[in-house]
């Protein structure tokens, strides 16, 4: 036995699982799913929609491959002094932004528009980040992560989706007046100093946090996590370096291709809406939604947004099913349950608030050099420490 395999046993007190046989049933069922989706996003009549589609499928499966989440990552670098998913977000944010600031300034691209996320930031989106923080600890997962885990069979996170469906539609009814309390202005590191100063003063800081995680996992654990003893780029597991360069590739390219940055969560008020509009509620005096009916009105395959969180189910199921570890649960506490839906309700209006999730707000703010992805970093981090902390006490309560 080699001297990693015996470092890997005691880090983990167990041997690494032997590969699973590939699920035939489940691939050929979300293959099928595949080709449905990208034919609905092709019947809309866009280019932009197929090739949405198909990059929401390309994220699903290096999500899944790389167990690339936001809410674990912020956990264990709290609670367990473990930085690598910290850094492989760092990573992914620094590659982005080293081709999507200079796309940012320009302009465009080949013809094509490109614009940044920038919004304001003020009480309302301190109070939504810091919502969606603690919510992603009681859920269980960020926004891209409830989409690939439900993709990959975890049953939980379908509750996670439902609270986050609801909270999304919750909140425009109450978003005149968050929008009304004060914010800072909306303000551009790229519009105000260019791209290369831009892209200086993003590193800069990333880096010393980089290696200021470094630096504490080394104090409190002697060593560095070790990647995966099996890598596989088929069948997964990957590094999280893998991912944070897949994922930087999925951001790059949906600038390209949508002329903004990625984004999950307004899907997620679409599809509450519709379905609450189906059961006869009338949107038409909802301040928030008399400016966007013809968006509520319209198919759910014209979303762009919309077609890549299906893209990403989809390319998490195919994921799960060629591990051989699609493997849903039904028989689900009700307390978890419980638990799940309002983390979802909180991160569904927290997202509202706060212009997004940690991808369309968090991650989308920053590789446009926007003030308020970092403010949404500040206290989304926050309300996650709490969330992280509720749930541990909750869990140690259990045990007794």
């Amino acid at each position: 036995m080699t001297a990693k395999t015996n470092r890997n046993r005691t880090m983990d007190n167990r041997a690494p699982e032997p590969p699973r046989p590939a699920q035939r049933g489940g691939l050929l069922i979300a293959t099928t799913a595949g080709f449905i989706l990208l034919f609905m996003a092709f019947g809309a009549g866009s280019t932009k929609l197929l090739l949405a589609a198909a990059i929401g499928v390309f994220a699903g499966v290096a999500l899944y491959h790389a167990s690339f989440g936001f809410t674990s990552a912020w956990r264990r670098f709290v609670f367990e002094q473990r930085g690598s998913g910290l850094r492989a977000q760092i990573m992914l944010i620094l590659i982005t932004c080293a081709v999507t600031f200079p796309l940012i300034a320009a302009g465009g691209v080949f013809g094509r528009p490109v614009n940044g996320s920038v919004a304001p930031f003020g009480y309302a989106a301190a109070l939504g980040a810091f919502m969606f923080g603690i919510g992603m600890q009681l859920g269980g997962s960020c926004a891209s992560g409830t989409l690939f885990t439900a993709g990959g069979g975890n049953t939980r996170m379908l509750a996670t989706l439902g609270g986050f469906i609801a909270g999304s539609v919750i909140a425009t009814a109450h978003l005149p007046y968050w929008w009304s309390l004060p914010a800072l202005p909306s303000f551009s590191l790229v519009d105000a100093y260019g791209a290369a100063p831009a892209y200086a003063i993003t590193a800069l800081v990333l880096g010393g946090l980089y290696l200021f995680s470094r630096q504490r996992e080394l104090r409190h654990h002697g060593e560095l996590e070790d990647r995966p003893d099996r890598v596989n780029l088929i069948r997964g597991p990957w590094p999280k370096s893998w991912g944070c360069v897949a994922l930087a590739i999925v951001s790059i390219a949906t600038l390209l291709v949508l002329s903004r940055p990625w984004g999950i969560t307004s899907a997620f008020m679409l599809w509450g809406a519709k379905i609450a509009q189906a059961g006869g509620v009338s949107f038409e005096t909802w301040p928030y939604w008399q400016n966007r009916l013809a968006w509520l009105n319209q198919s759910i395959f014209s979303d762009s947004t919309s077609l890549m969180n299906f893209g990403i189910i989809i390319g998490a199921f195919a994921a799960a099913s060629v591990a051989g570890r699609f493997a849903p649960t039904f028989r689900l506490p009700v307390r978890d349950l419980l638990i799940a839906i309002c983390g979802g309700l909180l991160m569904g209006y927290g997202a509202r608030l706060a212009y997004g999730c940690n991808i369309g707000a968090y991650l989308g703010g920053v590789i446009s050099g926007s003030l308020h992805g970092w403010g949404w970093l500040v206290f989304g981090f926050m309300g996650s420490w709490l969330g992280g902390m509720l749930m541990l006490r909750t869990s140690q309560a259990q045990s007794k």
